[in-house]
């Protein structure tokens, strides 16, 4: 399963699409910055907003696709490169949501599998 996303796609749009593909994942975006101290700083971009409206890079692409193999470190690349934002993956741990800065070289796929043991551990 992927997902391609557009200039016309809302931020709030990406999420949910990212989120039901990765249940124990969440998804972000922000103006450029160093937002990497695991907080959400004030900059994160509204939701309501669509890519092409939110974008700072403008060049011939103009839509992305995110798969289940792509790194944290490719995916937030991918949408510095062609959109100019950065992003924040978070993991799912128990009932708090943990930023992915330490392991962002694990898979999409191996983040959320992860998540999904670690809350399912915490549950019991």
């Amino acid at each position: 399963m992927h997902i391609t996303i557009n200039d016309t796609n809302k931020i709030l749009e990406i999420q949910e699409k990212f989120t039901e593909m990765f249940p124990y994942l969440r998804l972000e975006f922000f103006r450029k910055t160093n937002h990497r101290d695991g907080n959400i700083p004030k900059n994160a971009l509204a939701n309501l907003r669509t890519l092409g409206e939110c974008r700072t890079v403008f060049n011939t692409q103009s839509s992305v696709t995110i798969s289940p193999q792509m790194t944290v470190s490719e995916l937030d690349k991918l949408f510095n490169d062609v959109y100019g934002l950065s992003t924040q993956i978070f993991r799912k741990s128990g009932n708090i949501w943990l930023v992915t800065t330490v392991t962002d070289k694990w898979t999409l796929e191996e983040q959320n599998k992860q998540g999904e043991i670690i809350t399912s551990q915490m549950k019991k």
